[in-house]
């Protein structure tokens, strides 16, 4: 407990020296009071770590001076003292922020276990809030890098629902649901949402669907219950409790079991939910974020995913852009990871070259914003000079000569700068060379079967025949 302090508030001279001298003796720094008023004169400067305020003191009470102490700093750590005064004491004192309570005549090693048990506490609360503000530090809405007109849309979006939920009259704000291919940043935005919402100072817990098999996604969101299978061997609180007052991320939401979607549905219409192999209805205090990459519309239409939990995860929803469709935001974001990367590897930053522009900006990145990341790792660590050209980007002239052509003959269509009617030919011309073979075509755009059936439906493109 070396170089922790405390302030002893205590009208009895004799008993607040013995517990001075005690303390010192363990490594305390202490500080003596012989009545309320000067305890919270001395309390600004000497800003202990913990106050032990006796209650029966000349004037102000101990209880008054709690109040006073909690006042000027909120963080202040109280231990209130009595000769008498029972429970009903204890409990004011509890309400008013007293860490805790302790009836004299005191044994000095029980002061002891108490003042390490408080201390334990507070280092632990120190972590965590540390921890909780490196990720609020690295989750705001500034981290979403782009100046494409998409990526200002987006920012503009989540601007409005947070500043809109800010203003809510109850504390039930709506569901979100994200959607986006693979790698576009979803989680980025589930962040901002959170970190510059009304409930950034409680905690932020995410799930991956796809990550776990059915059978444990389950017990991980709603906990369990000692005895409610083979292996639970004691209670188990689950990721909706401890997402409590703060938000619960599902990525990939789309690869949710049916059993899952029945019970992420009930917590969402009733707030409230039932740990494994419990029988007592549980409320919860949790807002919910989804995203996916899949199209769960049409998995809605054939029957793959719950209409209504659809329909209750997307009461806003906020699309991503695929990393192809935001221009030169491709050469910023190249730029950032590259010197992202450079200290990490406590290396000089290099120089891109003119000639990997162009190329940078042409590859239609089916991995989106993930994949340039990995790639401008590798392309760091790979460079054996200042300078990071083409050579290092192998992959990028293999995909220039796999490309479709970019005309058709049509010089209408070469001109026609128009992203969607673009974006609406290359698809159709895919699908025409594949003979409406949809895996075949997702191969020659270079993006996933799931990315292409996205976009059809999104381009509303018939895909019917398509094996």
């Amino acid at each position: 407990m070396s170089g922790q302090a405390i302030l002893i508030i205590d009208d009895e001279a004799v008993l607040a020296r013995n517990i001075a001298t005690y303390l010192q003796r363990l490594g305390w720094t202490t500080q003596i009071a012989g009545s309320a008023e000067e305890g919270l004169d001395l309390y600004p400067s000497f800003r202990p770590d913990i106050v032990l305020l006796d209650h029966n003191l000349p004037g102000q009470t101990g209880l008054d001076a709690l109040v006073k102490l909690r006042a000027m700093d909120a963080e202040a750590r109280v231990v209130l003292m009595t000769g008498n005064g029972g429970i009903e004491l204890a409990v004011s004192a509890i309400k008013q922020g007293a860490a805790d309570y302790l009836a004299k005549p005191l044994a000095l090693s029980e002061l002891r276990l108490l003042l390490e048990r408080l201390l334990a506490q507070s280092r632990l609360q120190s972590r965590v809030e540390y921890y909780r503000q490196r990720e609020a530090d690295h989750s705001g809405l500034d981290k979403i890098i782009g100046e494409s007109s998409q990526v200002t849309a987006l920012r503009e979006r989540i601007c409005l629902i947070v500043g809109a939920e800010r203003q809510l009259s109850d504390d039930n704000p709506p569901s979100v649901l994200i959607q986006g291919e693979t790698g576009t940043g979803k989680e980025l935005v589930a962040r901002a949402l959170h970190f510059g919402g009304a409930r950034a100072s409680q905690p932020f817990v995410e799930l991956n669907c796809g990550a776990l098999p059915p059978q444990l996604i389950e017990a991980e969101l709603f906990g369990y219950e000692k005895g409610a299978f083979t292996d639970a061997r004691q209670r188990k609180i689950g990721l909706v409790e401890a997402a409590s007052g703060g938000t619960l991320f599902l990525d990939e939401i789309g690869e949710a079991d049916p059993a899952t979607q029945v019970k992420l549905l009930k917590l969402l219409e009733d707030r409230s939910f039932r740990r494994l192999g419990g029988i007592r209805e549980q409320r919860a205090n949790v807002r919910v974020i989804a995203a996916t990459h899949r199209p769960l519309e049409q998995m809605v239409r054939e029957g793959r995913f719950r209409a209504d939990l659809y329909f209750r995860l997307r009461i806003i929803e906020v699309p991503v852009p695929a990393l192809r469709e935001r221009g030169t935001d491709v050469l910023l974001l190249a730029r950032h990871f590259l010197q992202w990367h450079a200290q990490r590897y406590r290396r000089e930053l290099p120089e891109l070259g003119e000639e990997l522009l162009l190329p940078l900006q042409r590859y239609p990145w089916p991995g989106n914003v993930r994949e340039l990341r990995n790639a401008i790792e590798q392309a760091l660590l790979l460079a054996p000079g200042p300078r990071i050209g083409l050579r290092e980007f192998g992959f990028l002239s293999t995909a220039s000569s796999q490309q479709l052509p970019q005309g058709s003959g049509d010089d209408d269509d070469a001109d026609d700068l128009n992203l969607e009617r673009a974006e609406r030919r290359l698809v159709q011309r895919a699908l025409q060379r594949s003979g409406s073979n949809v895996t075949q075509a997702a191969k020659l755009l270079g993006i996933s079967r799931d990315t292409l059936r996205y976009r059809l439906e999104r381009l509303n493109l018939r895909d019917e025949d398509a094996a």
